[in-house]
């Protein structure tokens, strides 16, 4: 996880917008659709974009969504990290799922850039937002026939909240590049990641995070040269893609440090996601399951490793080259995974 004004580790990601004509068989009915053909949808007139009403105890709201493609049987609802990133974190998908005929969905959460940004703090919590992914798959015709899932970093921590609530909506779940446990992902942030940095930098950071100095420069300073270019994404950050940074400059800091809290080391004491843990629960998950892991990744991959074993119906991909943003530095890796994984579950062999 990361914060904002300094490029949050609890990035989260996927998407597209152009391709190929792709010809894709429906199972159930034997109709053959075109992949990029709108016509006859609801969402034609704005080419897949439509702004889903969501009800709130404070009210109603709209949420941006775009839907690229058709597919009566794979259709997968990106959820984006944070708290307070966008979709723009997975615009790579764009590259990959066109020409494999999956149907995905962009999808700004309550309160990100594109959506509307409502500045009640007690819409914040997790009960909500489960409660949102619902309306928005309502809104969007999915369910347990066709309805992927996909969730990284606290969109992987949604997705597992959706899931113990209403796993019966869903054909396929996918948790990426989060934990289970926030305490477990702070241990191994100081106890396993920040020893790595030399010495005196590692102490350095850690003696601002406990004066609570985070508007100090030379935090970010710190950070961008010894974390983010090694555990969020491995890559120069001159090379970092644009979609990326676009993201960065979209994130609403209020709804992620109100959540997540300011520090890149676990979660800031009073911010409402401290102590989360769901562990004892994975064992519930019985829907098929995929659980993303990277070898560099900001979340260690040995726990996630585990969450694969924990679930009922799991699978474990593991991008070596990977960091929390492996779509993009173990873009091969990740994507041949995921992809297989949707598919092996839609034709029966998972």
């Amino acid at each position: 996880m990361k914060k904002y004004s300094f490029l949050p580790a609890l990035l989260l990601i996927f998407f597209i917008s152009c391709g190929p004509q792709i010809q894709e068989q429906d199972s159930s009915s034997s109709v053959t659709v075109t992949y990029l053909d709108f016509s006859n949808r609801d969402d034609q007139f704005e080419g897949g974009i439509r702004m889903v009403p969501i009800q709130t105890p404070k009210g109603e709201f709209r949420v941006w969504t775009k839907r690229v493609g058709n597919n009566p049987t794979m259709k997968v609802l990106l959820l984006h990290g944070g708290p307070g990133m966008t979709h723009e974190l997975y615009s790579c998908f764009d590259g990959y799922f066109p020409s494999e005929g999956i149907e995905y969905i962009y999808y700004d959460q309550l309160g990100s850039y594109y959506s509307d940004q409502p500045e009640d703090q007690s819409l914040w919590t997790i009960d909500r937002f489960v409660d949102e992914v619902e309306q928005v798959r309502k809104a969007l015709g999915l369910n347990k026939d066709n309805f992927f899932l996909y969730g990284q970093s606290w969109g992987g921590m949604l997705a597992m909240e959706y899931a113990f609530k209403h796993q019966d909506n869903l054909k396929g779940l996918v948790i990426s590049n989060m934990m289970a446990s926030l305490d477990e992902y702070e241990k191994y942030a100081k106890e396993v990641l920040g020893p790595q940095m030399p010495a005196e930098v590692f102490a350095e950071i850690m003696q601002i995070e406990e004066n609570e100095d985070f508007d100090n420069p030379r935090y970010e300073e710190l950070l961008l040269e010894h974390h983010y270019q090694h555990h969020v994404l491995r890559m120069p950050l001159e090379e970092w893609p644009e979609a990326v940074m676009r993201s960065l400059k979209h994130v609403n800091p209020n709804v992620y440090v109100y959540m997540q809290g300011h520090s890149e080391f676990g979660i800031t004491a009073g911010a409402t996601l401290k102590g989360w843990d769901r562990r004892a629960d994975l064992k519930n998950i019985k829907v098929p399951t995929l659980v993303v892991g990277a070898g560099h990744d900001t979340m260690n991959p040995a726990h996630m490793e585990w969450m694969a074993s924990e679930v009922q119906n799991g699978r474990y991909l593991f991008c070596p080259d990977g960091s929390h943003l492996s779509q993009y530095d173990d873009q091969k890796v990740f994507f041949e995974g995921l992809i297989r994984f949707v598919k092996d579950v839609d034709q029966g062999k998972f």
